[in-house]
């Protein structure tokens, strides 16, 4: 169990998904024949470092990982094709590959098969990650085997540090708006130009105008943030893009 598999070839399986609500059967050899893959496993879907570390940085950094070589990401978890398809949904992650190892054949192949019966989940897989190259495993980061969830080495950045140290990361920005507001509209296609991916902190019940002037220290939206500095409003942004 939790073995070291750099090296060998990855196991062969046929993954059962749903596709536009048919059935499509999915083979690694479809996945990974002449391809660079990077590939992270995890314990289930909708569960809380799956869905708030996990799975999101591995999305957000996809541009990089296709700069330096990898064709495609993918999500290997012990749930069914209906638990990853509505979790992809629900995590917007358009540029991860999900697949369904609901019978653990994969991960059970992969020595990462692990007993869970004290949360209740059953088998599943063990947090890992691995660079695949055209089926055969170049590199695996396996978190240790201690209790609990740990999740020190299977992140999207050492994946992306081993392949390039030098690898450049995308911008991070956020953006706070509200429904039907022109300016941020606008601020948005600005972004959309310069081909910078958003968060979207929108205006509610949760989410106030005082909350608003609270951590911007404005009260108008759009306000702006990128890597962690405040740029302001949608002018501001402009400015920003111009200087």
């Amino acid at each position: 169990m939790l073995s070291n598999k750099e090296g060998q070839a990855i196991p062969n399986v046929t993954f059962h998904t749903r596709d536009n609500d048919e059935w499509k059967d999915v083979t690694t050899d479809e996945l990974f024949a002449n391809k660079t893959v990077a590939v992270f496993s995890l314990p289930g879907a909708f569960t809380p470092t799956c869905s708030s570390s996990h799975l999101p940085r591995y999305n957000e950094l996809a541009k990089s990982f296709a700069d330096n070589g990898v064709d495609d990401i993918i999500c290997v978890s012990v749930n069914d094709t209906f638990v990853m398809n509505a979790w992809k949904q629900d995590q917007a992650a358009e540029n991860i590959t999900i697949i369904p190892d609901g019978n653990g054949e994969f991960t059970e192949g992969m020595d990462m098969l692990v007993d869970k019966n004290d949360l209740g989940f059953g088998k599943r897989s063990w947090r890992y990650s691995m660079l695949v190259k055209n089926g055969v495993i170049e590199k695996m980061f396996i978190e240790e085997n201690v209790p609990g969830d740990p999740f020190e080495v299977s992140d999207a950045d050492t994946m992306l540090d081993y392949i390039n140290p030098q690898a450049k990361r995308p911008d991070t920005v956020s953006l706070f708006t509200k429904k039907d507001c022109p300016h941020c509209a606008r601020a948005k296609q600005l972004l959309d130009e310069k081909g910078l991916g958003y968060e979207v902190i929108e205006l509610n019940k949760n989410v106030t105008e005082k909350s608003l002037n609270t951590i911007t220290g404005a009260d108008t939206v759009p306000q702006i943030y990128i890597n962690g500095q405040h740029v302001g409003n949608a002018d501001a942004l402009e400015k920003y893009f111009n200087t």
